[in-house]
């Protein structure tokens, strides 16, 4: 049983299953609480400690999936390709919105740290929580934080954001589809994203755009705050 634990295809399986349950829970229960991904890792979790499976084993799988996440992020310049005309007639308030958004999460991030005394590993952490994981990771090992922080820092935000977005918009009345999207990329990333192209297309490829804007400011704040 250990060698089939140990096999990068179990670990593959594993994820692939929760993550179906997961989406299949959503659909059944109709609710923004039964995230599938929060849903597949809550299983996956349980299961490796019920069942006493190291989790190097099944990272030898998850290792393979976490390998398509830059390629998977890049995919979403198709969605922005479909609203280039929007792109080009908005470009100063899509960049300006993106700074904003951008700068906001960093700064709230930075004195927080500093309020509650945080080192310099734990902030370089969790300064690139809004951003995808593919480009936080980079971020936080270049100033020498601790990856697995960021990685949680990263997920939690995500699913947050998808949870709370349709209520958010809905509270404070937000009719325009491009600055619907452009907050969900901003604040909440690739999970996010994943809610707004559910939201409609407009939004979906508005948030794509902003995880991309805000990578980048992010990569370029991080070198004046790190």
């Amino acid at each position: 049983m250990s060698e089939v634990f140990a096999s990068p295809f179990f670990g593959i399986a594993l994820s692939i299953l929760a993550f179906w349950l997961g989406s299949f829970l959503q659909k059944r229960l109709k609710s923004v609480i039964c995230n599938p991904l929060l849903i597949a890792i809550l299983l996956i979790v349980i299961l490796l400690l019920v069942f006493d499976i190291p989790y190097e084993n099944y990272n030898e799988g998850g290792a393979v999936i976490n390998m398509f996440l830059t390629p998977a992020t890049a995919c979403l310049a198709v969605s922005i390709y479909t609203k280039i005309q929007i792109l080009k007639k908005n470009w100063l308030p899509i960049v300006v919105g993106c700074a904003v958004g951008s700068l906001t999460s960093m700064a709230s991030v930075w004195l927080l740290c500093r309020l509650f005394r945080l080192d310099e590993a734990m902030t370089a952490s969790l300064i690139p929580k809004s951003i995808t994981t593919p480009i936080a990771v980079e971020v936080c090992q270049s100033h020498g934080g601790i990856v697995p922080v960021t990685v949680i820092a990263v997920i939690f935000t995500g699913i947050l954001g998808s949870i709370l977005a349709p209520f958010l918009i809905r509270l404070f009345g937000v009719k325009d589809s491009m600055t619907a999207g452009l907050a969900i990329g901003a604040c909440s990333h690739a999970v996010g994203t994943s809610r707004a192209i559910e939201l409609g297309e407009t939004e979906g490829a508005m948030s794509g755009l902003a995880i991309g804007v805000c990578g980048i400011i992010t990569v370029l704040v991080s070198m004046v705050l790190l």
